[in-house]
């Protein structure tokens, strides 16, 4: 007590928690899709980045970000990017617990749902290293088009141990990847760069151009893209070349984003810089191709972290604070909003892990579905998040706007999600592009939907409209990019619904498809229809 008044009525710190046992949706998730053997791992994991010293490490890595120095004291030209020490702690925590490559390394049933809740785990508190361990992660099979590269690399990649010492990497045991497609001019349209690669007759290649946005430049190897002869290709390029040399890699400065602050991403120019071919000269798309879709999902898993932090913290808030007489959380009002973020988080939780488990199997369904679903998962889940971190910051009043709290930075995460990968128009079009050269990922996605009809009218009719719509851009093609949106959003609530009235409590199936699909249905936040169990679903935040 100071001379002036005593501190009340002001929510602990929250720490000391096991972010895995409580959260139910995660914990589930996990038994149903062939993972529960990774509990007791996921379980430390969860001890790990609920203690206070690991949540302190997260705030230190953002309040510090990478410095980048172009060269040394000696005037020498490093292209280095300096990290906080707490940023170290918290990838090589990350990577000792194969949050980036263990179900590749250790392949058996349920191991990407495995892996997924790990990331998500780590996600949650800090997500800007995700970055790194999901471009580490996703590079694997696009390594696996040019066996030799992959069989130097991959050994790396699939290491448990951190070294973030840049130098020759026969001397190293592992190794973080990153990727480097954009350019000014194109973006998206990667098909538009610029940066060209010239055959240097003995194996290798030289690049020459520039990279818009190269996030984790502090990486051992890239993947970039370039216009070689035969076309747009993929070529690995290595921070440091065989024998030790340094490659060219000329980091222009580091970009001054709205968030995302722990992760350095950078502009990069390339001058004769040392490159090699990863799958078919010209077909480079094809090749990256295969990278972008695994860090698509890693999009989803970070946005369904993201919203797991948010509602935790805001639930956390409301049940150690009181106002007019009561604790917030008993209030209807308020306990309205908590379930309905609740609500929210499921969805996402559940949608991610079942779109991770189709990552576990490779027969033609599940690749079929996990074509069009992940796409669509990517487009709404990530649309999602920055509202419902701005709702969940509001629970917790002027604390939630201020930097000494989590979700303010948190807010500032979200959209990130929705613009890597492809933002929203870009994946609209993906979504069009597969349900038109791959019919049989629409027909798997809606066998999937099938399999919960019968139980709520409301989502069978709900079933029945997004029949309709995707009948009629097949119909269409030529006006079905004025529509993609409308037609993505109703297959990702179709998606998210089946997997709920699946798998989830009654309660959760209940609240999301009348706050959702029926016609009275809305996305603002604590508007849950009366009659549900509000107070049941705000239990599991």
């Amino acid at each position: 007590m100071s001379g002036t008044h005593e501190v009340f009525n002001q929510a602990p710190p929250r720490a000391g928690l096991n972010e895995y046992l409580i959260n139910p949706a995660l914990t589930e998730a996990v038994k149903r899709y062939d993972a529960q053997w990774a509990v007791p791992q996921l379980t430390e994991v969860g001890a790990l980045i609920g203690r206070a010293d690991f949540q302190r490490d997260a705030e230190l890595a953002n309040t510090h970000p990478p410095v980048f120095d172009s060269h040394d004291r000696w005037g020498n030209r490093v292209d280095a990017v300096g990290f906080h020490p707490a940023y170290h702690r918290i990838i090589g925590a990350a990577i000792e617990h194969g949050a980036h490559t263990s179900c590749w390394s250790s392949p058996r049933a349920g191991a990407h749902v495995a892996r997924a809740a790990t990331f998500m785990l780590f996600a949650q508190v800090e997500p800007g290293h995700g970055c790194p361990v999901s471009m580490t992660h996703a590079v694997v099979p696009s390594l696996r088009f040019t066996p030799g590269l992959a069989d130097q690399w991959l050994p790396r990649v699939f290491s448990r141990s951190y070294d973030p010492e840049l130098r020759d990497p026969a001397t190293k045991q592992s190794a973080i990847f990153g990727m480097a497609m954009t350019e000014k001019q194109g973006g998206s349209d990667v098909r538009a760069n610029t940066t060209h690669a010239a055959d240097a007759g003995d194996g290798s290649w030289r690049l020459t151009g520039h990279k818009w946005f190269c996030s984790a430049p502090q990486s051992d190897a890239f993947l970039v893209l370039a216009q070689a002869p035969g076309g747009l290709s993929c070529f690995l390029v290595p921070r440091v070349l065989p024998g030790g040399d340094r490659n060219v890699f000329r980091i222009q400065r580091l970009k001054d984003k709205l968030g995302n602050k722990s992760n350095a991403s950078s502009e990069i120019e390339l001058a004769g810089t040392t490159g090699w071919l990863v799958g078919e000269e010209g077909r480079g798309v094809r090749t990256i191709i295969e990278m972008v879709a695994q860090t698509r999902l890693d999009c989803v898993l970070g946005s369904a972290a993201g919203m797991r932090q948010s509602v935790a913290e805001a639930a956390f808030h409301v049940r150690h604070r009181s106002a007019f007489g009561a604790l917030l959380i008993d209030q209807p009002a308020m306990t309205a909003v908590i379930a309905d973020l609740q609500v929210e988080a499921e969805a996402a939780t559940w949608t991610a892990l079942r779109l991770a488990s189709a990552y576990d199997s490779d027969d033609a369904e599940a690749v079929a579905f996990r074509r069009l679903a992940t796409a669509v998962g990517k487009y709404w889940i990530c649309k999602r998040g920055p509202h419902h971190a701005y709702e969940a910051l509001e629970c917790l009043g002027g604390n939630g706007y201020t930097e000494a709290f989590p979700l303010a930075r948190r807010y500032r995460e979200q959209p990130v999600m929705a613009v890597w990968e492809g933002s929203g128009n870009v994946i609209a079009l993906d979504v069009l592009r597969a349900m038109s050269r791959e019919p049989e990922s629409v027909l798997a996605v809606d066998r999937e939907i099938t399999s919960a009809l019968g139980v709520y009218p409301v989502f069978d009719e709900h079933v029945a409209a997004t029949r309709k719509l995707v009948w009629q851009v097949s119909k269409d093609p030529s006006s079905a990019p004025a529509t993609a949106r409308r037609v993505v959003e109703s297959l990702a609530l179709a998606l998210q619904a089946t997997v709920l009235i699946r798998e989830a409590p009654t309660a959760v199936a209940d609240a999301f498809v009348a706050a959702r699909l029926g016609p009275d249905r809305t996305f603002e936040y604590g508007t849950l229809a009366p009659g549900l169990d509000l107070a049941a679903i705000a239990a599991r935040a």
